[in-house]
């Protein structure tokens, strides 16, 4: 193979795709775990990741250290991305959580969700990959 499988994406491609999918995987830390839930989102015009939240672990956890990451990925035959982003979650009150009705955030589950949260992202990278998965086209007998 001539070209690198793995292509790193400038921070604009990263925030391009954040801003093209909905759905993803935020990793924040509870007592002496860390733990990952999936989440839908939108990226807001200040660059934030802003997620609905109903109360508990999730909110508790931010709420007692703030550092988290969050990651989406897409694949098929061929290729494969992955965008990671760390930052600081904020729980965002009065008019200032007003910015998640102006974005195409609604639950996906029909839940209560009445805490907006949004992830101040200083730190963002993405990767394009070509994959090489030989037993696809191997036939098995």
């Amino acid at each position: 193979m001539d070209e690198n499988p793995i292509a790193p994406m400038s921070d604009d491609e990263a925030w391009e795709v954040l801003r093209q999918h909905e759905f993803g995987r935020l990793a924040f830390h509870l007592l002496d775990e860390v733990h990952i839930v999936p989440i839908n989102y939108a990226v807001d015009a200040n660059k934030r990741i802003i997620f609905r939240t109903a109360e508990g672990s999730k909110l508790l956890g931010m709420a007692m250290n703030s550092d988290v990451a969050f990651e989406i990925d897409q694949y098929d035959e061929e290729t494969a991305l992955s965008v990671i982003a760390r930052g600081r979650a904020v729980t965002l009150e009065g008019s200032a959580a007003y910015v998640a009705d102006d974005l195409p955030l609604r639950p996906w589950v029909p839940t209560a969700k009445f805490n907006v949260v949004a992830i101040e992202v200083s730190e963002i990278s993405g990767r394009r990959f070509h994959l090489d998965k030989p037993w696809t086209h191997m036939h098995l007998n």
